[in-house]
């Protein structure tokens, strides 16, 4: 995810920290400072800290969960909203996205729970109702850490709730209907968080039910085209009418291609036209503004881009677009020669028209 940097591993995962997420902290330090001085912010900032290692524990339920049937993890960002876990893939099958969805909240109530156990159930009920700023650390962790459970167990797609209603769901339906379901619900509950964030005068309520509304729509597209890829081939969705560069063109040459042409994936050939890298849109912006148009594009190409096959189908294409997080996948024929391209730009296409044409 661009703007965040990683601080670490666990468990051979990147946990990355959004820039939103430091202008956050400082955001809240400065907020804690303007009430109480130096030891104000400081309780502040580390009990927000306390809370996102929380976070991060209710990432990893999930995370856990879905390397139990094989789903694997990207990375771990945090944001000012929360933490995502930017994974692979996730499981279909009902029984396990259920599971999947419910193992962060569950992590959160055993957060709680061995707090209670450790300060005392009274201790905390006690805390309750003393003034917020009063409330020892530890007794504000238990609470945060149930609210954060039940916050996240609201059926609002794409939250854990949603997630778990879609799953539920999918016993009764296909995936595909499941999905659209849940992202009307998701909808309808965004819409509701972002009035009430307005009415409340709360901006990061309001920020959540915007994430919601954005994501359900990003899920439901993913899901249907998923759905649509399962019944064509590649050779149904490549496009067949591109341009290729050869490795001995300069930055200002894919340039140029980018500017004369709607193409945004540039494969790149050698001196027999075997493709043997591609120039993304995103890798020739940065190259523009890093290295120049002088540059090579041997130097910025990525080389790392599976091919698949013509006859293969096309739901496996996408799936390795989504798995190595690549806007674009090369496609050969049996004798191996570079025949087409399987694009995100038109698999959106091809699921704009088939939701014209639902009888297709």
């Amino acid at each position: 995810m661009g703007w965040s940097f990683s601080i670490g591993k666990i468990s051979g995962i990147h946990i990355r920290i959004h820039l939103t997420f430091v202008l956050f902290l400082i955001w809240i330090g400065v907020v804690f400072w303007n009430e109480g001085g130096r030891p104000a912010m400081t309780n502040g900032l580390v009990y927000i800290l306390l809370l996102f290692a929380c976070v991060v524990l209710h990432e990893f339920g999930h995370i856990l969960t879905a390397r139990r049937y094989g789903s694997q993890t990207l990375d771990v960002v945090l944001l000012p909203i929360g933490g995502v876990a930017r994974m692979k893939s996730i499981p279909e099958k009902p029984a396990q996205e259920l599971a999947v969805a419910l193992a962060g909240p569950c992590v959160n109530f055993v957060i709680a729970a061995a707090l209670f156990m450790v300060l005392g159930s009274q201790t905390i009920l006690q805390d309750v109702t003393r003034s917020a700023k009063d409330i020892p650390i530890l007794s504000q962790l238990a609470i945060a850490n149930i609210a954060l459970a039940v916050f996240n167990l609201v059926p609002a797609f794409p939250m854990d709730g949603g997630r778990a209603l879609r799953a539920l769901l999918s016993y009764r339906m296909d995936r595909a209907a499941a999905t659209a379901l849940a992202t009307r619900i998701g909808h309808v509950l965004a819409i509701g968080f972002g009035v009430l964030g307005f009415i409340a005068g709360h901006p990061l309520l309001m920020l959540v039910a915007l994430f919601i509304f954005l994501g359900a729509t990003a899920e439901n597209n993913n899901t249907q085209l998923h759905q649509l890829a399962r019944r064509l081939k590649v050779s149904d969705g490549m496009i067949t009418q591109f341009s290729t560069l050869p490795v001995t063109s300069r930055v200002a040459d894919a340039v140029s291609l980018l500017i004369h042409s709607t193409q945004h994936d540039i494969p790149i050939v050698d001196g027999v036209g075997k493709m043997i890298g591609l120039l993304t849109r995103d890798r020739l912006l940065r190259a523009v503004h890093d290295l120049g148009a002088d540059a090579s594009v041997a130097d910025v190409m990525r080389t790392d881009v599976p091919t698949v096959s013509d006859r293969a189908e096309l739901e496996d294409a996408l799936r390795v677009m989504d798995e190595e997080n690549l806007p674009a996948v090369a496609v050969a024929d049996q004798r191996g020669h570079l025949v087409g391209l399987v694009t995100l730009e038109n698999l959106g296409q091809m699921l704009l028209l088939a939701r014209l044409r639902p009888d297709a």
